[in-house]
């Protein structure tokens, strides 16, 4: 955790980014414009650039963060800056040995201290490192013997009965120095960020959004590849509470804190689940439900040039999410579905939620559309062809979900 100020930049790493080819200049400047969406209210006056591979971020001013800003900044980083690999809170000053040295004193007497404290108390040494790069091949000293300067600096200052040279990854700590011909940049931490692809450098999803556990984190998932997503959620009043579009509608919220904003459309089914209840076999419910859901998400997809579909199904969690079903719930719509949790168990999910921030939402127990009139005894290996003999079944079918679909594309209250 940062716990002192000083630094005046923070600098941000990609690596997926840096595999592009033509193309990353494109992920390039998506990762500046959502670091910018993150932060800009917060703090407002910060400045982003694009330096030889990484985002350095500082004020206009180029004064130090304070503590609490270089906090903010790290909570900010950790939990939402999609396609950044990791990140460190960076001094910034001239590209001289003497303004390095004098720097690297003054850091290693805020955040040295208390590391050597705690290893003490510990009854052990604290082990360093320094990683120097010299990009500047001017500059009187090669990288090695940058290394071996700040070491003996270090050294001299607490002492071998305090610090001990470690140039494995087993290091407690590891100090970056980089010299460049107009600046050199000294971080002492480092703190790993989400990774993956910036949200919006790749099409957008359509989310089958429920108020449980998994679409959250499929959602997150698939931002964290580069896809904004909007959101299709279903309820079934008056079976189901307004509570239970509260939910979704605050899943929905949140999750657009994450990417620019995506939109909601919330579709109510129950007229369509009162007629398969009253015309269909019981025991397929659940997979006409799906089928159902599926077909109205994608005329809205198609409407408005989504590439595809989105669920947090996982194989074998539920009745509905066999193999056999799920290739039945597939083949009612033309279109690619995306199922990022596929291979997930509950327990990862789960994980993945607490750490986003979705699971405390997620866990407040509401009715959602599944439970209306679902069966006690659910089919799990429903064919295509027994399901379309079902809806062949249902009178109106397809003009009712025409309808559904143009009322929530048209805003109206379904």
């Amino acid at each position: 955790m940062v716990s002192f100020a000083m630094y005046n930049a923070v600098i941000c790493r990609y690596h997926e980014i840096a595999t592009k080819g033509n193309n990353r200049s494109h992920f390039e400047r998506t990762m500046l414009e959502n670091l910018r969406r993150i932060l800009r209210v917060q703090l407002p006056d910060l400045r982003y650039r694009k330096i030889r591979g990484r985002i350095w971020m500082e004020f206009a001013d180029r004064r130090d963060f304070t503590v609490e800003e270089l906090k903010l900044v790290q909570k900010e980083l950790q939990l939402r800056a999609l396609g950044i690999e990791n990140f460190s809170p960076a001094i910034v000053t001239e590209p001289d040995m003497e303004a390095i040295e004098s720097r690297l004193k003054a850091a290693a007497a805020e955040l040295l201290v208390d590391l050597i404290e705690q290893a003490n108390a510990e009854k052990r040494t604290l082990r360093f490192r320094f990683r120097a790069r010299r990009s500047d091949k001017n500059f009187p000293l090669k990288s090695q013997e940058i290394e071996i300067k700040l070491t003996s600096l270090l050294g001299g200052i607490y002492g071998r009965e305090n610090l001990k040279l470690d140039l494995n990854d087993t290091a407690d700590l590891t100090i970056g120095v980089e010299v460049r011909e107009e600046l050199s940049i000294l971080w002492l931490e480092t703190f790993a960020a989400p990774g993956g692809l910036p949200v919006s450098s790749n099409d957008r999803a359509l989310a089958l959004l429920s108020g449980g556990i998994d679409s959250p984190v499929a959602c997150y998932l698939t931002m964290k590849r580069g896809s904004p997503v909007d959101y299709i959620g279903f309820h079934s009043e008056p079976y189901t509470p307004p509570e239970t579009v509260e939910k979704v509608q605050g899943i929905a919220d949140y999750l657009n804190t994450f990417q620019q904003s995506g939109r909601l459309y919330m579709i109510n089914l129950v007229e369509m689940q009162k007629l398969i209840r009253d015309n269909c076999n019981p025991r397929l419910r659940t997979v006409l439900y799906r089928r159902l859901m599926f077909r109205i998400a994608e005329k809205i997809a198609r409407r408005r040039k989504i590439k595809a579909l989105l669920t947090g199904e996982s194989l074998g969690q539920v009745a509905s999410q066999t193999l056999e079903n799920m290739n039945t719930i597939d083949r009612a719509v033309d279109m690619l579905v995306l199922r990022p949790l596929c291979g997930q168990d509950k327990l990862e999910t789960i994980r993945i939620a607490e750490k986003i921030g979705t699971f405390e939402l997620s866990k407040v127990q509401v009715p959602d559309s599944c439970t209306v009139f679902a069966p006690d005894n659910p089919a799990t290996r429903v064919t295509v062809a027994e399901a379309e003999k079902e809806e062949s079944k249902i009178p109106g079918y397809w003009e009712m979900i025409e309808t559904l679909a143009e009322q929530a594309l048209n805003g109206d209250k379904a």
